[in-house]
């Protein structure tokens, strides 16, 4: 790949890094290292550590700093609120000795410390700040998941967004959302952060029909729920059969709520498993349901349609991943989060599901090129 006729010393800052963390924010901000290096930029990725110290990471291209200690990111399924807070203290601290090192940062807009010690240093060294806007919470938001403590989150949110920047986000909901909050200029939607290509699978669907999950089982991915709809759907289809994959705060809730509908035999429960049967499951399955009232993109969306295989989804005022579902194309939307509509929405997938495989290839045939995260890491790289 020839080197850009400007090279640039870019900064990539988010507390996470790939794969000592798994998620889709921490493979973009990865990739996106890897891609402006290979395009002859000096890149640094600024993270925690979550290494152990004889083991750095060695990222081709890529110098890696740590700017806080190793820390558990997550209480019971949703963020701790010291871990930010260190990591918005060393990069304010980095910046402030080697803020004239960088030409550019590109950060997540969360966590809000590091994008306000980058914004209150920038005059100081005169970079330039590229945001992604992962999600827009919203003051209704913040207050259900701090309670009264949670204005201050929507404030610090507002605040973030007033910080002069380039602003990305995953989806149209949610840069109408940053514009929302006062962002005085465009925002750019990235829709590509697949890498996969054709390298997935296209397999039958299995028989008897599977339904895949597969995702953490926190409260906002409603996994209850999906077992609720399951339990309508079985009573009146013995085919059936479900995986739901993933763990977290509401896997024991989702174990009991399976054995008390007797449906232990017909709904697995395995928790975390290797990728190589997630492949197969996902692949196999006749749709990928995802009943999430909350999602800043769809990745899942994405990873399902690349292996020919429809989704079912729930509309919900947060949820963005709906923007890539063409109903009865490459998959379903149920009309509100309650078990009835999202059991409708599976009767539909399980009826119509063989035949949407085809028109879900496709979809994903007809749209590749924009969902690839190749198109996004050429959206950033022609704004340097």
């Amino acid at each position: 790949m020839p080197a850009p006729a400007s090279p640039k010393r870019i900064a990539i800052i988010y507390d996470c890094l790939f794969p000592w963390t798994i998620g889709g924010a921490e493979r973009w901000y990865r990739t996106l290292a890897e891609q402006l290096a290979a395009q002859g930029h000096d890149v640094t990725y600024l993270t925690l550590r979550q290494w152990a110290m004889n083991q750095p990471p060695a990222i081709p291209g890529v110098r890696v700093k740590s700017v806080g200690p190793r820390m558990a990111l997550y209480h019971d399924g949703r963020r701790r609120i010291l871990p930010p807070l260190v990591f918005g203290i060393g990069i304010f601290w980095h910046l402030l000795w080697h803020g004239r090192r960088y030409d550019r940062l590109h950060m997540a807009s969360f966590p809000f410390f590091s994008m306000l010690a980058a914004g209150v240093l920038r005059p100081l060294h005169r970079y330039r700040i590229a945001a992604d806007w992962l999600e827009v919470w919203g003051r209704d938001y913040w207050r259900s998941y701090l309670g009264r403590a949670g204005a201050i989150g929507a404030w610090i949110e507002r605040l973030c967004a007033k910080v002069p920047h380039d602003a990305y986000s995953l989806s149209n909901l949610h840069a109408a959302r940053v514009t929302a909050l006062g962002h005085g200029g465009p925002v750019t939607v990235l829709t590509g952060l697949s890498d996969l290509g054709n390298k997935q699978p296209h397999l039958p669907a299995a028989d008897p029909p599977t339904l895949v999950y597969a995702g953490r089982m926190i409260p906002e991915k409603n996994v209850p729920l999906l077992v609720d709809a399951l339990a309508k759907v079985m009573a009146n289809d013995t085919q059936v059969r479900a995986i739901l994959c993933g763990r977290g705060p509401d896997y024991d809730t989702v174990v009991a709520r399976v054995a008390a509908l007797g449906l232990a035999d017909r709904i697995a429960t395995p928790g975390f498993v290797d990728q190589a049967d997630l492949d197969l499951w996902m692949s196999s399955a006749i749709a990928v349901v995802q009943p999430s009232r909350r999602e800043g993109y769809g990745l899942v969306v994405v990873e399902a349609a690349a292996r020919g295989v429809p989704v079912v989804l729930v509309a919900g005022d947060d949820n963005a991943a709906t923007e890539l579902v063409d109903d009865g194309v490459n998959g379903w939307i149920a009309g509100n989060a309650t078990a009835d509509a999202l059991a409708d929405a599976l009767c539909t997938a399980l009826r119509d599901g063989a035949a949407a495989r085809q028109t879900t290839r496709a979809w994903f045939d007809a749209n590749r090129a924009r969902l690839s995260v190749a198109h996004s890491v050429d959206i950033v790289s022609a704004s340097l």
